[in-house]
């Protein structure tokens, strides 16, 4: 959460001609609300359940830079499918660097009315295992501004990643 993977996500697709999909809004798209609407109606659950449909029709229609929300990763079939369908970026940024850039942003339901250390916290410790897991390479943008962000991702990328025929998704650790 707050690792930029819509931003570096959207760069890269345009740099190497791909499509740019970013899971939350396809699953707003599809549900017909944003996502505070769907926790607030259907839980985190009902929200998860909608994450992995979305997340497996996304990967099966085409070759795209896919930025997840940084919970795909707790369902073990999507991380199946992310293992056999893609070339996994796990974006990693402290606790510390993700509340200095969600400071002004209110529409993250599970940061909603708490205290955010704590859940950012928690978040990054179940979930990190799970992103060592699947991820393929790992890089921090801390410190770095979209555009060195993005030149210091490619380079890692062009290295690592055999394009076209892998799919590439963004993602991060919240």
């Amino acid at each position: 959460m707050g690792a930029g993977k819509s931003s570096l996500g959207r760069r890269l697709a345009q740099r190497w001609g791909l499509t740019f999909v970013d899971l939350d809004r396809e699953i707003e798209a599809r549900a017909g609300m944003d996502i505070p609407a769907i926790f607030g109606g259907e839980g985190e659950a009902g929200f998860r359940q909608r994450e992995g449909e979305a997340l497996a029709d996304v990967l099966a229609r085409e070759t795209c830079v896919l930025a997840t929300g940084g919970g795909a990763v707790l369902d073990a079939d999507n991380r199946a499918l992310m293992r056999q369908r893609g070339f996994v970026v796990h974006l990693q940024i402290d606790v510390e660097e993700q509340l200095a850039r969600l400071a002004s942003d209110s529409s993250r339901p599970l940061l909603t009315g708490v205290d955010r250390t704590e859940v950012l916290t928690r978040l990054d410790a179940a979930r990190a295992p799970l992103y060592a897991e699947v991820a393929e390479l790992t890089f921090s943008p801390t410190g770095m501004d979209k555009h060195e962000a993005e030149e210091r991702l490619a380079e890692r990328l062009e290295h690592h990643w055999q394009r076209p025929a892998a799919l590439y998704r963004v993602t991060d650790t919240t």
